[in-house]
């Protein structure tokens, strides 16, 4: 058989096995890993009823750990949005002296435990600490065991979400509308605020959205610097820690539920913004 005859033979079929194998490989794990526990939880909350588990998410602390939680988290998910897209524009549009350094250090949040950023929280801001002492003693601020310490160590652990969403797709942002901006007389923030803001919109939303979903689950750094002081610190997560303690399983499951409906809310949406996104690209 000469070589001219063996490049003439079709192409082998991918056995179907191999491709199915795969599919139901991922599927049994994801089911395993996520949905089994997703529905259990579900099922564990309900099975009192929609009024007992209405009841137990309205009691006045639940309430109130619920709302400290998410409007913490909204006024951290703020600050990033602008932080973390000014922190990409600076990563990708100058070169500076130990870019590569801090680049790596954007990403150091998600690699390090929560629990760790309380500690170096605590240590920093701590009312024996000198400077918390001073924002305490002159400025009348408490840091350490206040909601400014939920909001500073929120902000530490979701910087990440909102600059790496950003920053793929400026690099890849045409800069053709820039130049000509340029040319026809437009200062850089009018640059940035009409031509570069419009085309990260999308990125920005994003992230934002993932920070906040990330920041309303937040348990280690939370219970660190903020304690578990009810109708003053106690964040949600902190308040099924503390249900779980007194054996009230009911109430533990009921605020569960209803951060993991946030949350996956959240993260739909992110999804739909980014397909709607990437067709209106395409």
């Amino acid at each position: 058989m000469t070589t001219a005859t063996l490049d003439k033979r079709p192409p082998l079929a991918p056995l179907p096995w191999g491709r199915w194998s795969l599919r139901s490989g991922a599927l049994i794990y994801l089911g395993s890993m996520l949905i089994i526990p997703l529905l259990v939880i579900l099922h564990d909350d309900l099975r009192a009823g929609l009024g007992e588990f209405w009841h137990a998410v309205t009691l006045p602390i639940a309430w109130h750990a619920l709302l400290l939680t998410l409007w913490t988290s909204a006024l951290m998910a703020a600050i990033n949005a602008v932080m973390g897209t000014l922190t990409a524009y600076v990563l990708v549009r100058y070169d500076f002296p130990g870019k590569p350094l801090l680049n790596a250090v954007v990403d150091l949040p998600l690699a390090i435990p929560t629990l760790v950023t309380g500690v170096m929280l605590v240590v920093l801001f701590g009312p024996q600490q000198a400077l918390g002492a001073w924002l305490s003693q002159r400025l009348g601020i408490n840091i350490i065991f206040a909601p400014p310490g939920i909001i500073l160590a929120l902000l530490f652990i979701t910087f990440p979400f909102v600059v790496r969403a950003i920053q793929p797709v400026l690099q890849d942002l045409d800069r053709e509308p820039e130049a000509a901006a340029a040319t026809l007389g437009a200062g850089g923030w009018t640059t940035f605020r009409r031509v570069i803001l419009p085309a990260l919109s999308v990125p920005i939303l994003s992230g934002t959205l993932l920070s906040f979903a990330r920041g309303i689950g937040e348990f280690g750094a939370i219970v660190i610097v903020a304690g578990n002081i009810p109708f003053q610190t106690q964040t949600a997560a902190v308040y099924v820690l503390g249900e779980i303690e007194s054996s009230d399983q009911l109430g533990a499951s009921a605020m569960s539920v209803v951060l993991l409906a946030i949350a996956f809310g959240l993260i739909v949406l992110v999804g739909l913004l980014q397909r709607r996104s990437a067709r209106r690209t395409s």
